[in-house]
């Protein structure tokens, strides 16, 4: 039997959550008296360790939010081009993680929201879909919201940010076209003279502020 863990205590615990036949890593940190928690659903080809998102995490954590940085797919998975493109795969696995992380001490008491970027995005979206009012917000990074499909897109309930960079001009079109399909509380926000992956001085710093002020302003599933 678990022994219940204090919420006025900082979590930081590396966790292995069971799916299919693999074992999805991650790490899991709470600030003490966390309001919500955020699972990161990372792009094509990144993981758990991406400086960026780690970057997000850190600054939502700053502001009373947990995060849970996941790898949705195994080394060798990841390895594979195809599977990094698996979307219904991405996020079945997003679904089992949000589904422990809902009956799991010390986070199944936190409303939950979803930070995807790239594939991950889409990912996100669809798992929001499916979860209807069970997920309090969405917010993308340079993601790939179309991916997700037009079906899944007109399902989401979920209020959801859409940040993309000011040169990423056909990421712009993509998400612009996907946002149409939202039917939900939405947004997209263009950051001026940032590229895809948000290298230039102060775009990431953008990205967690506007990220950050859109999880506090819709915490709650």
């Amino acid at each position: 039997m678990n022994t219940p863990i204090d919420p006025n205590t900082r979590v930081e615990q590396l966790v292995r959550i069971a799916v299919d036949e693999i074992h999805m890593e991650g790490m899991l940190e709470l600030p003490p008296n966390a309001c919500g928690m955020v699972l990161f659903a990372h792009g094509s080809g990144s993981s758990r360790h991406s400086p960026r998102n780690n970057y997000v995490a850190r600054v939502l954590r700053g502001h009373g939010f947990g995060t849970l940085l996941l790898d949705l797919l195994s080394a060798q998975e990841d390895a594979q081009y195809q599977t990094r493109f698996d979307i219904p795969l991405l996020t079945h696995r997003l679904r089992v993680a949000t589904r422990w992380a809902s009956r799991n001490d010390p986070t199944r008491h936190l409303p939950i929201g979803y930070f995807g970027a790239s594939t991950g995005a889409a990912a996100a979206l669809q798992a929001a879909a499916a979860l209807g009012d069970g997920i309090g917000a969405v917010v993308s990074r340079g993601g790939r919201p179309d991916l997700a499909g037009s079906h899944a897109l007109a399902q989401v309930k979920s209020p959801t940010l859409l940040l993309v960079g000011g040169l990423d001009g056909e990421v712009i079109r993509l998400n612009r076209e996907a946002c149409e399909w939202l039917p939900c509380t939405k947004e997209l926000s263009i950051i001026p003279g940032a590229t895809h992956l948000f290298e230039e001085p102060g775009t990431l710093e953008e990205v967690a502020r506007q990220a950050t002020s859109w999880f506090a302003q819709y915490p709650h599933a």
